[in-house]
């Protein structure tokens, strides 16, 4: 198998091969599960179920491993990185109460 990073984990996101993604794999860094639904590309807190996999069976404890067959990892963009979002809030305020010129 390959050591390529394909994700990160939800815990500390520290990077994740496909090695690490086994049902019984932990995360090298923080020791944290990493089949878990907080890891998955389906997983969404907006969401009934905090699921968009309209199939998958409810699953309760959303950091730990899970036997969920549409697991699939939240892929990483090497491009950009991850928002700040109190950077993001910031900005937006600053931008709504900026004075004319």
């Amino acid at each position: 198998m390959s050591s390529e990073v394909v994700g990160t984990c939800w815990g500390c996101g520290s990077g994740l091969a496909l090695i690490h993604l086994g049902y019984r794999e932990v995360c090298p860094q923080c020791g944290r599960d990493t089949r878990v639904c907080r890891n998955c590309g389906h997983h969404d807190p907006g969401c009934y179920n905090e699921c968009r996999e309209t199939q998958a069976e409810r699953v309760m404890e959303k950091d730990r491993a899970t036997f969920c067959e549409f697991f699939h990892i939240r892929r990483t963009d090497k491009r950009k990185t991850p928002p700040n979002p109190a950077l993001a809030a910031r900005q937006a305020a600053e931008a709504l109460f900026k004075k004319p010129s």
